[in-house]
């Protein structure tokens, strides 16, 4: 390196990752460049300079650059955003100030949003005039009733369209889009925090005052992601905000269209010629609604990524002449439809119960809004919901694929759920440090690949928060009810105003000998040493097990196993049958002296000595509060696991990184309202909580 230039790494084609004392650049594809840059480069030479080594498409993405700056206060660093020349300067003289060779920039890339002032493809008009000619349809549907827009592809691309395959069962074809930007994918889990956020408030807004902004459930959520590369030379409403579903008739608006409330195209319901669609997706949506309206159904004869052509599924049948064909506007990601014959005039329409156009995608554009509102929707809900709105009655399957396509949309993927975990922990633990993550995997022959087993989380609040409340911890565990079964296991306490305190909590393939071990295993070295704790939990052989192994730390005298007076309730009236029985049980398990104790006792006894024996062969103190030596501090049952269980009820049919930042965010809910509680409190020289003023 001469001394007129400086040594410049830049890094693109990943992600900036920021933690209190470093900046990185992480992904699986990034690459680097190395640069020499003169010592009075400017910044737009230096983004001339990343533009021509980097082949970026200039006209479509533009540049963010970071660079990584240090501190004077020791080995650390933090992100310094170059964006004009004296920042360019300040980069550049780091080499002088400082002990570092060379300079690491990080470049984000952030797509170029579409210029609606300017042309398509150097015309100074989109629509060819009136009195051009119009050509007629190449499947010899006669001549077209309307202008036809310069999609700016030439014939040979026309011709070379026409010739792709027919899809002989007649479904849509989604086509994947070439290429990954990297900002897309940041955008898209922004757009899942938002819908995630969104969702919490719906459905437990008591817990969480989530500050995010509402969910965007459009096509498009966020505006990084749209595809518009290329000016046009119209004004192109986005896609529609089906932020309700009675919006979502209105699949398709243009600015030159003159209805106030279009249906698809006109007044009428039909498509218009040089009508234009966000995306391929938009205007595939809007044929489906308008057959279903119309009960008719179409086929597919051509889709591809710059075409797609429809026609009747009658056409031979009754010679209906309906079709329609639509092609991409050069270098956009717009859909054009340049010909159109309509409406149908079929003499028997789609008369079936259901309707092949309303496929699972549709239903689930359908349905967004309503999982967002509330986590749980039944698939019978959805189906009544599809015949309330279209009038069809659409299977179970289809129903259920519905379900899991909108939920995929809003809270991602189920199966790579599992492979996003570990980063969605390291993300945790990075911005609130203290926590406690621990995991269990097995190994595979595949290098850097292991199976899931366990995994155990508990937040830095309860670890310390637990140190001042009772010595009594409730564990109870859960179904997991999304794609892969599975179990929660949830262990929570109780703060001095009888309120529950969220503890730990644990992901697991089952309930077993294993996971519960495991389980408390993970509590006793990451939670809490305190000695003489009172376990309250069921009769799960796996808990029985763990709570008497010496090697686990949970054996008496280090802790104290008890029984929830509920879940041996139901036991004994399984066992026998006999509500009145059962009922003096209970009464038995809460009296409060011996003497009231063996009250109870004798009177079960006496009506049935069976049931006295299978009683006097567990152990009094497990279940009965006479008998407990002050333990469980009145706490009989494991409600305070099953209330939060009840709060987690939603999110146990959703992706588990959904549950996991949900208990983030249930627990951030609660810490911050108690603080806010527990202060005013203090500043009013109150020196108890409210349950304890109450029992005083």
């Amino acid at each position: 390196m001469s001394a007129s230039t400086i040594r410049v790494i830049c890094y693109y084609n990943g992600h900036i990752v920021r933690t209190k004392t470093d900046v990185e650049y992480e992904g699986s594809e990034t690459r680097i460049v190395p640069l020499k840059i003169p010592i009075e480069c400017t910044f737009q030479e230096l983004i001339d300079m990343i533009y021509s080594k980097t082949i970026i498409d200039k006209r479509r993405f533009k540049l963010v650059l970071i660079c990584k700056y240090p501190l004077r206060n020791g080995n650390r660093f933090q992100p310094f955003e170059v964006r004009d020349d004296s920042s360019v300067r300040e980069m550049l003289d780091l080499v002088n100030t400082t002990t570092i060779e060379e300079i690491e920039l990080f470049i984000k890339v952030v797509r170029v949003k579409a210029q609606l002032n300017q042309c398509v493809g150097g015309h100074e008009d989109v629509f060819v005039r009136n009195h051009d000619n119009v050509a007629q349809f190449d499947y010899g549907c006669g001549p077209s009733s309307g202008p036809v827009p310069d999609t700016g592809l030439n014939a040979d691309d026309e011709d070379s369209a026409d010739e792709e395959p027919n899809d002989e069962y007649g479904e849509d074809v989604d086509d994947e889009c070439d290429g990954a930007d990297a900002d897309v994918e940041v955008g898209r889990h922004a757009s899942f925090l938002r819908a995630f956020n969104q969702a919490l408030e719906n459905e437990q807004g008591v817990y969480v005052s989530a500050q995010a902004p509402s969910c965007d459930v459009s096509n498009h959520p966020d505006d990084e992601t749209l595809d518009e590369s290329s000016p046009v030379t119209y004004h192109l409403p986005p896609t529609p905000q089906f932020q309700h579903v009675e919006n979502l008739d209105i699949a398709v608006a243009s600015c030159w269209t003159p209805w106030v409330q279009p249906t698809t195209g006109n007044s009428s319901g039909e498509f218009v010629i040089g009508q234009v669609f966000n995306s391929k997706s938009d205007l595939q949506e809007a044929a489906k609604i308008y057959s279903i309206k119309a009960h008719q159904e179409y086929v597919v004869v051509a889709s591809t990524k710059k075409l797609l052509v429809l026609r009747c599924k009658k056409a031979e049948e009754c010679h209906c002449p309906w079709k329609l064909r639509a092609m991409v506007i050069k270098d956009t990601s717009l859909f054009v439809i340049n010909k159109y014959t309509g409406p149908h005039n079929c003499v028997n329409p789609c008369l079936n119960r259901d309707h092949h156009q309303l496929d699972s995608q549709l239903v689930s554009t359908h349905i967004k809004a309503l999982i967002q509102a509330q986590f749980t929707l039944s698939t019978a809900a959805i189906q009544a919901s599809v015949m309330e709105k279209w009038g069809y009655q659409i299977s179970y399957k289809k129903a259920l694929d519905g379900k899991h396509k909108a939920i995929r949309q809003l809270f991602g993927d189920f199966s790579q759920s599992y492979t996003q975990l570990p980063r969605l922990f390291l993300g945790i633990e990075q911005s609130n440090p203290g926590g406690a993550v621990v995991w269990k995997t097995c190994e595979t022959n595949m290098p850097n690949t292991e199976i899931f087993q366990f995994v155990f989380w508990s937040f830095k609040p309860s670890i310390e928060g637990f140190q001042h409340c009772r010595p009594v911890m409730s564990i109870d565990g859960t179904h997991l009810y999304g794609k892969y079964k599975g179990k929660l296991l949830i262990a929570m306490g109780c703060d001095g105003n009888n309120q529950l305190f969220p503890l730990a909590f644990a992901i697991t393939e089952g309930e077993n000998n294993d996971s519960w071990g495991w389980f408390l295993a993970c509590i006793r070295n990451h939670v809490t040493q305190r000695p003489g704790i009172c376990v309250i939990s069921d009769r799960h052989p796996g808990i029985m097990a763990a709570m008497v192994d010496p090697h686990l730390g949970w054996a008496t005298p280090f802790a104290y196993h008890r029984i929830c007076m509920r879940h041996f309730a139901s036991n004994f009236m399984t066992r026998f049958k006999d509500k009145i029985l059962k009922n003096l049980v209970c009464r038995a398990a809460l009296a409060s002296t011996e003497r009231k104790f063996k009250k109870h006792m004798n009177t079960i006894g006496r009506i049935n000595s069976g049931a006295l024996q299978w009683l006097e062969a567990v152990p009094f103190q497990l279940w009965a509060l006479s008998h407990d030596g002050g333990r469980r501090y009145g706490l009989m049952t494991t409600n305070i696991s099953e209330v939060f269980n009840s709060v987690l009820k939603g999110a146990r049919s959703l992706p588990v990184t959904a549950l996991v930042l949900l208990t983030f965010f249930r627990l951030n809910g609660y810490f911050v309202a108690r603080r806010e509680v527990g202060a005013n409190r203090l500043a009013s020289t109150e020196q108890f909580t409210p349950y304890v003023d109450a029992q005083i």
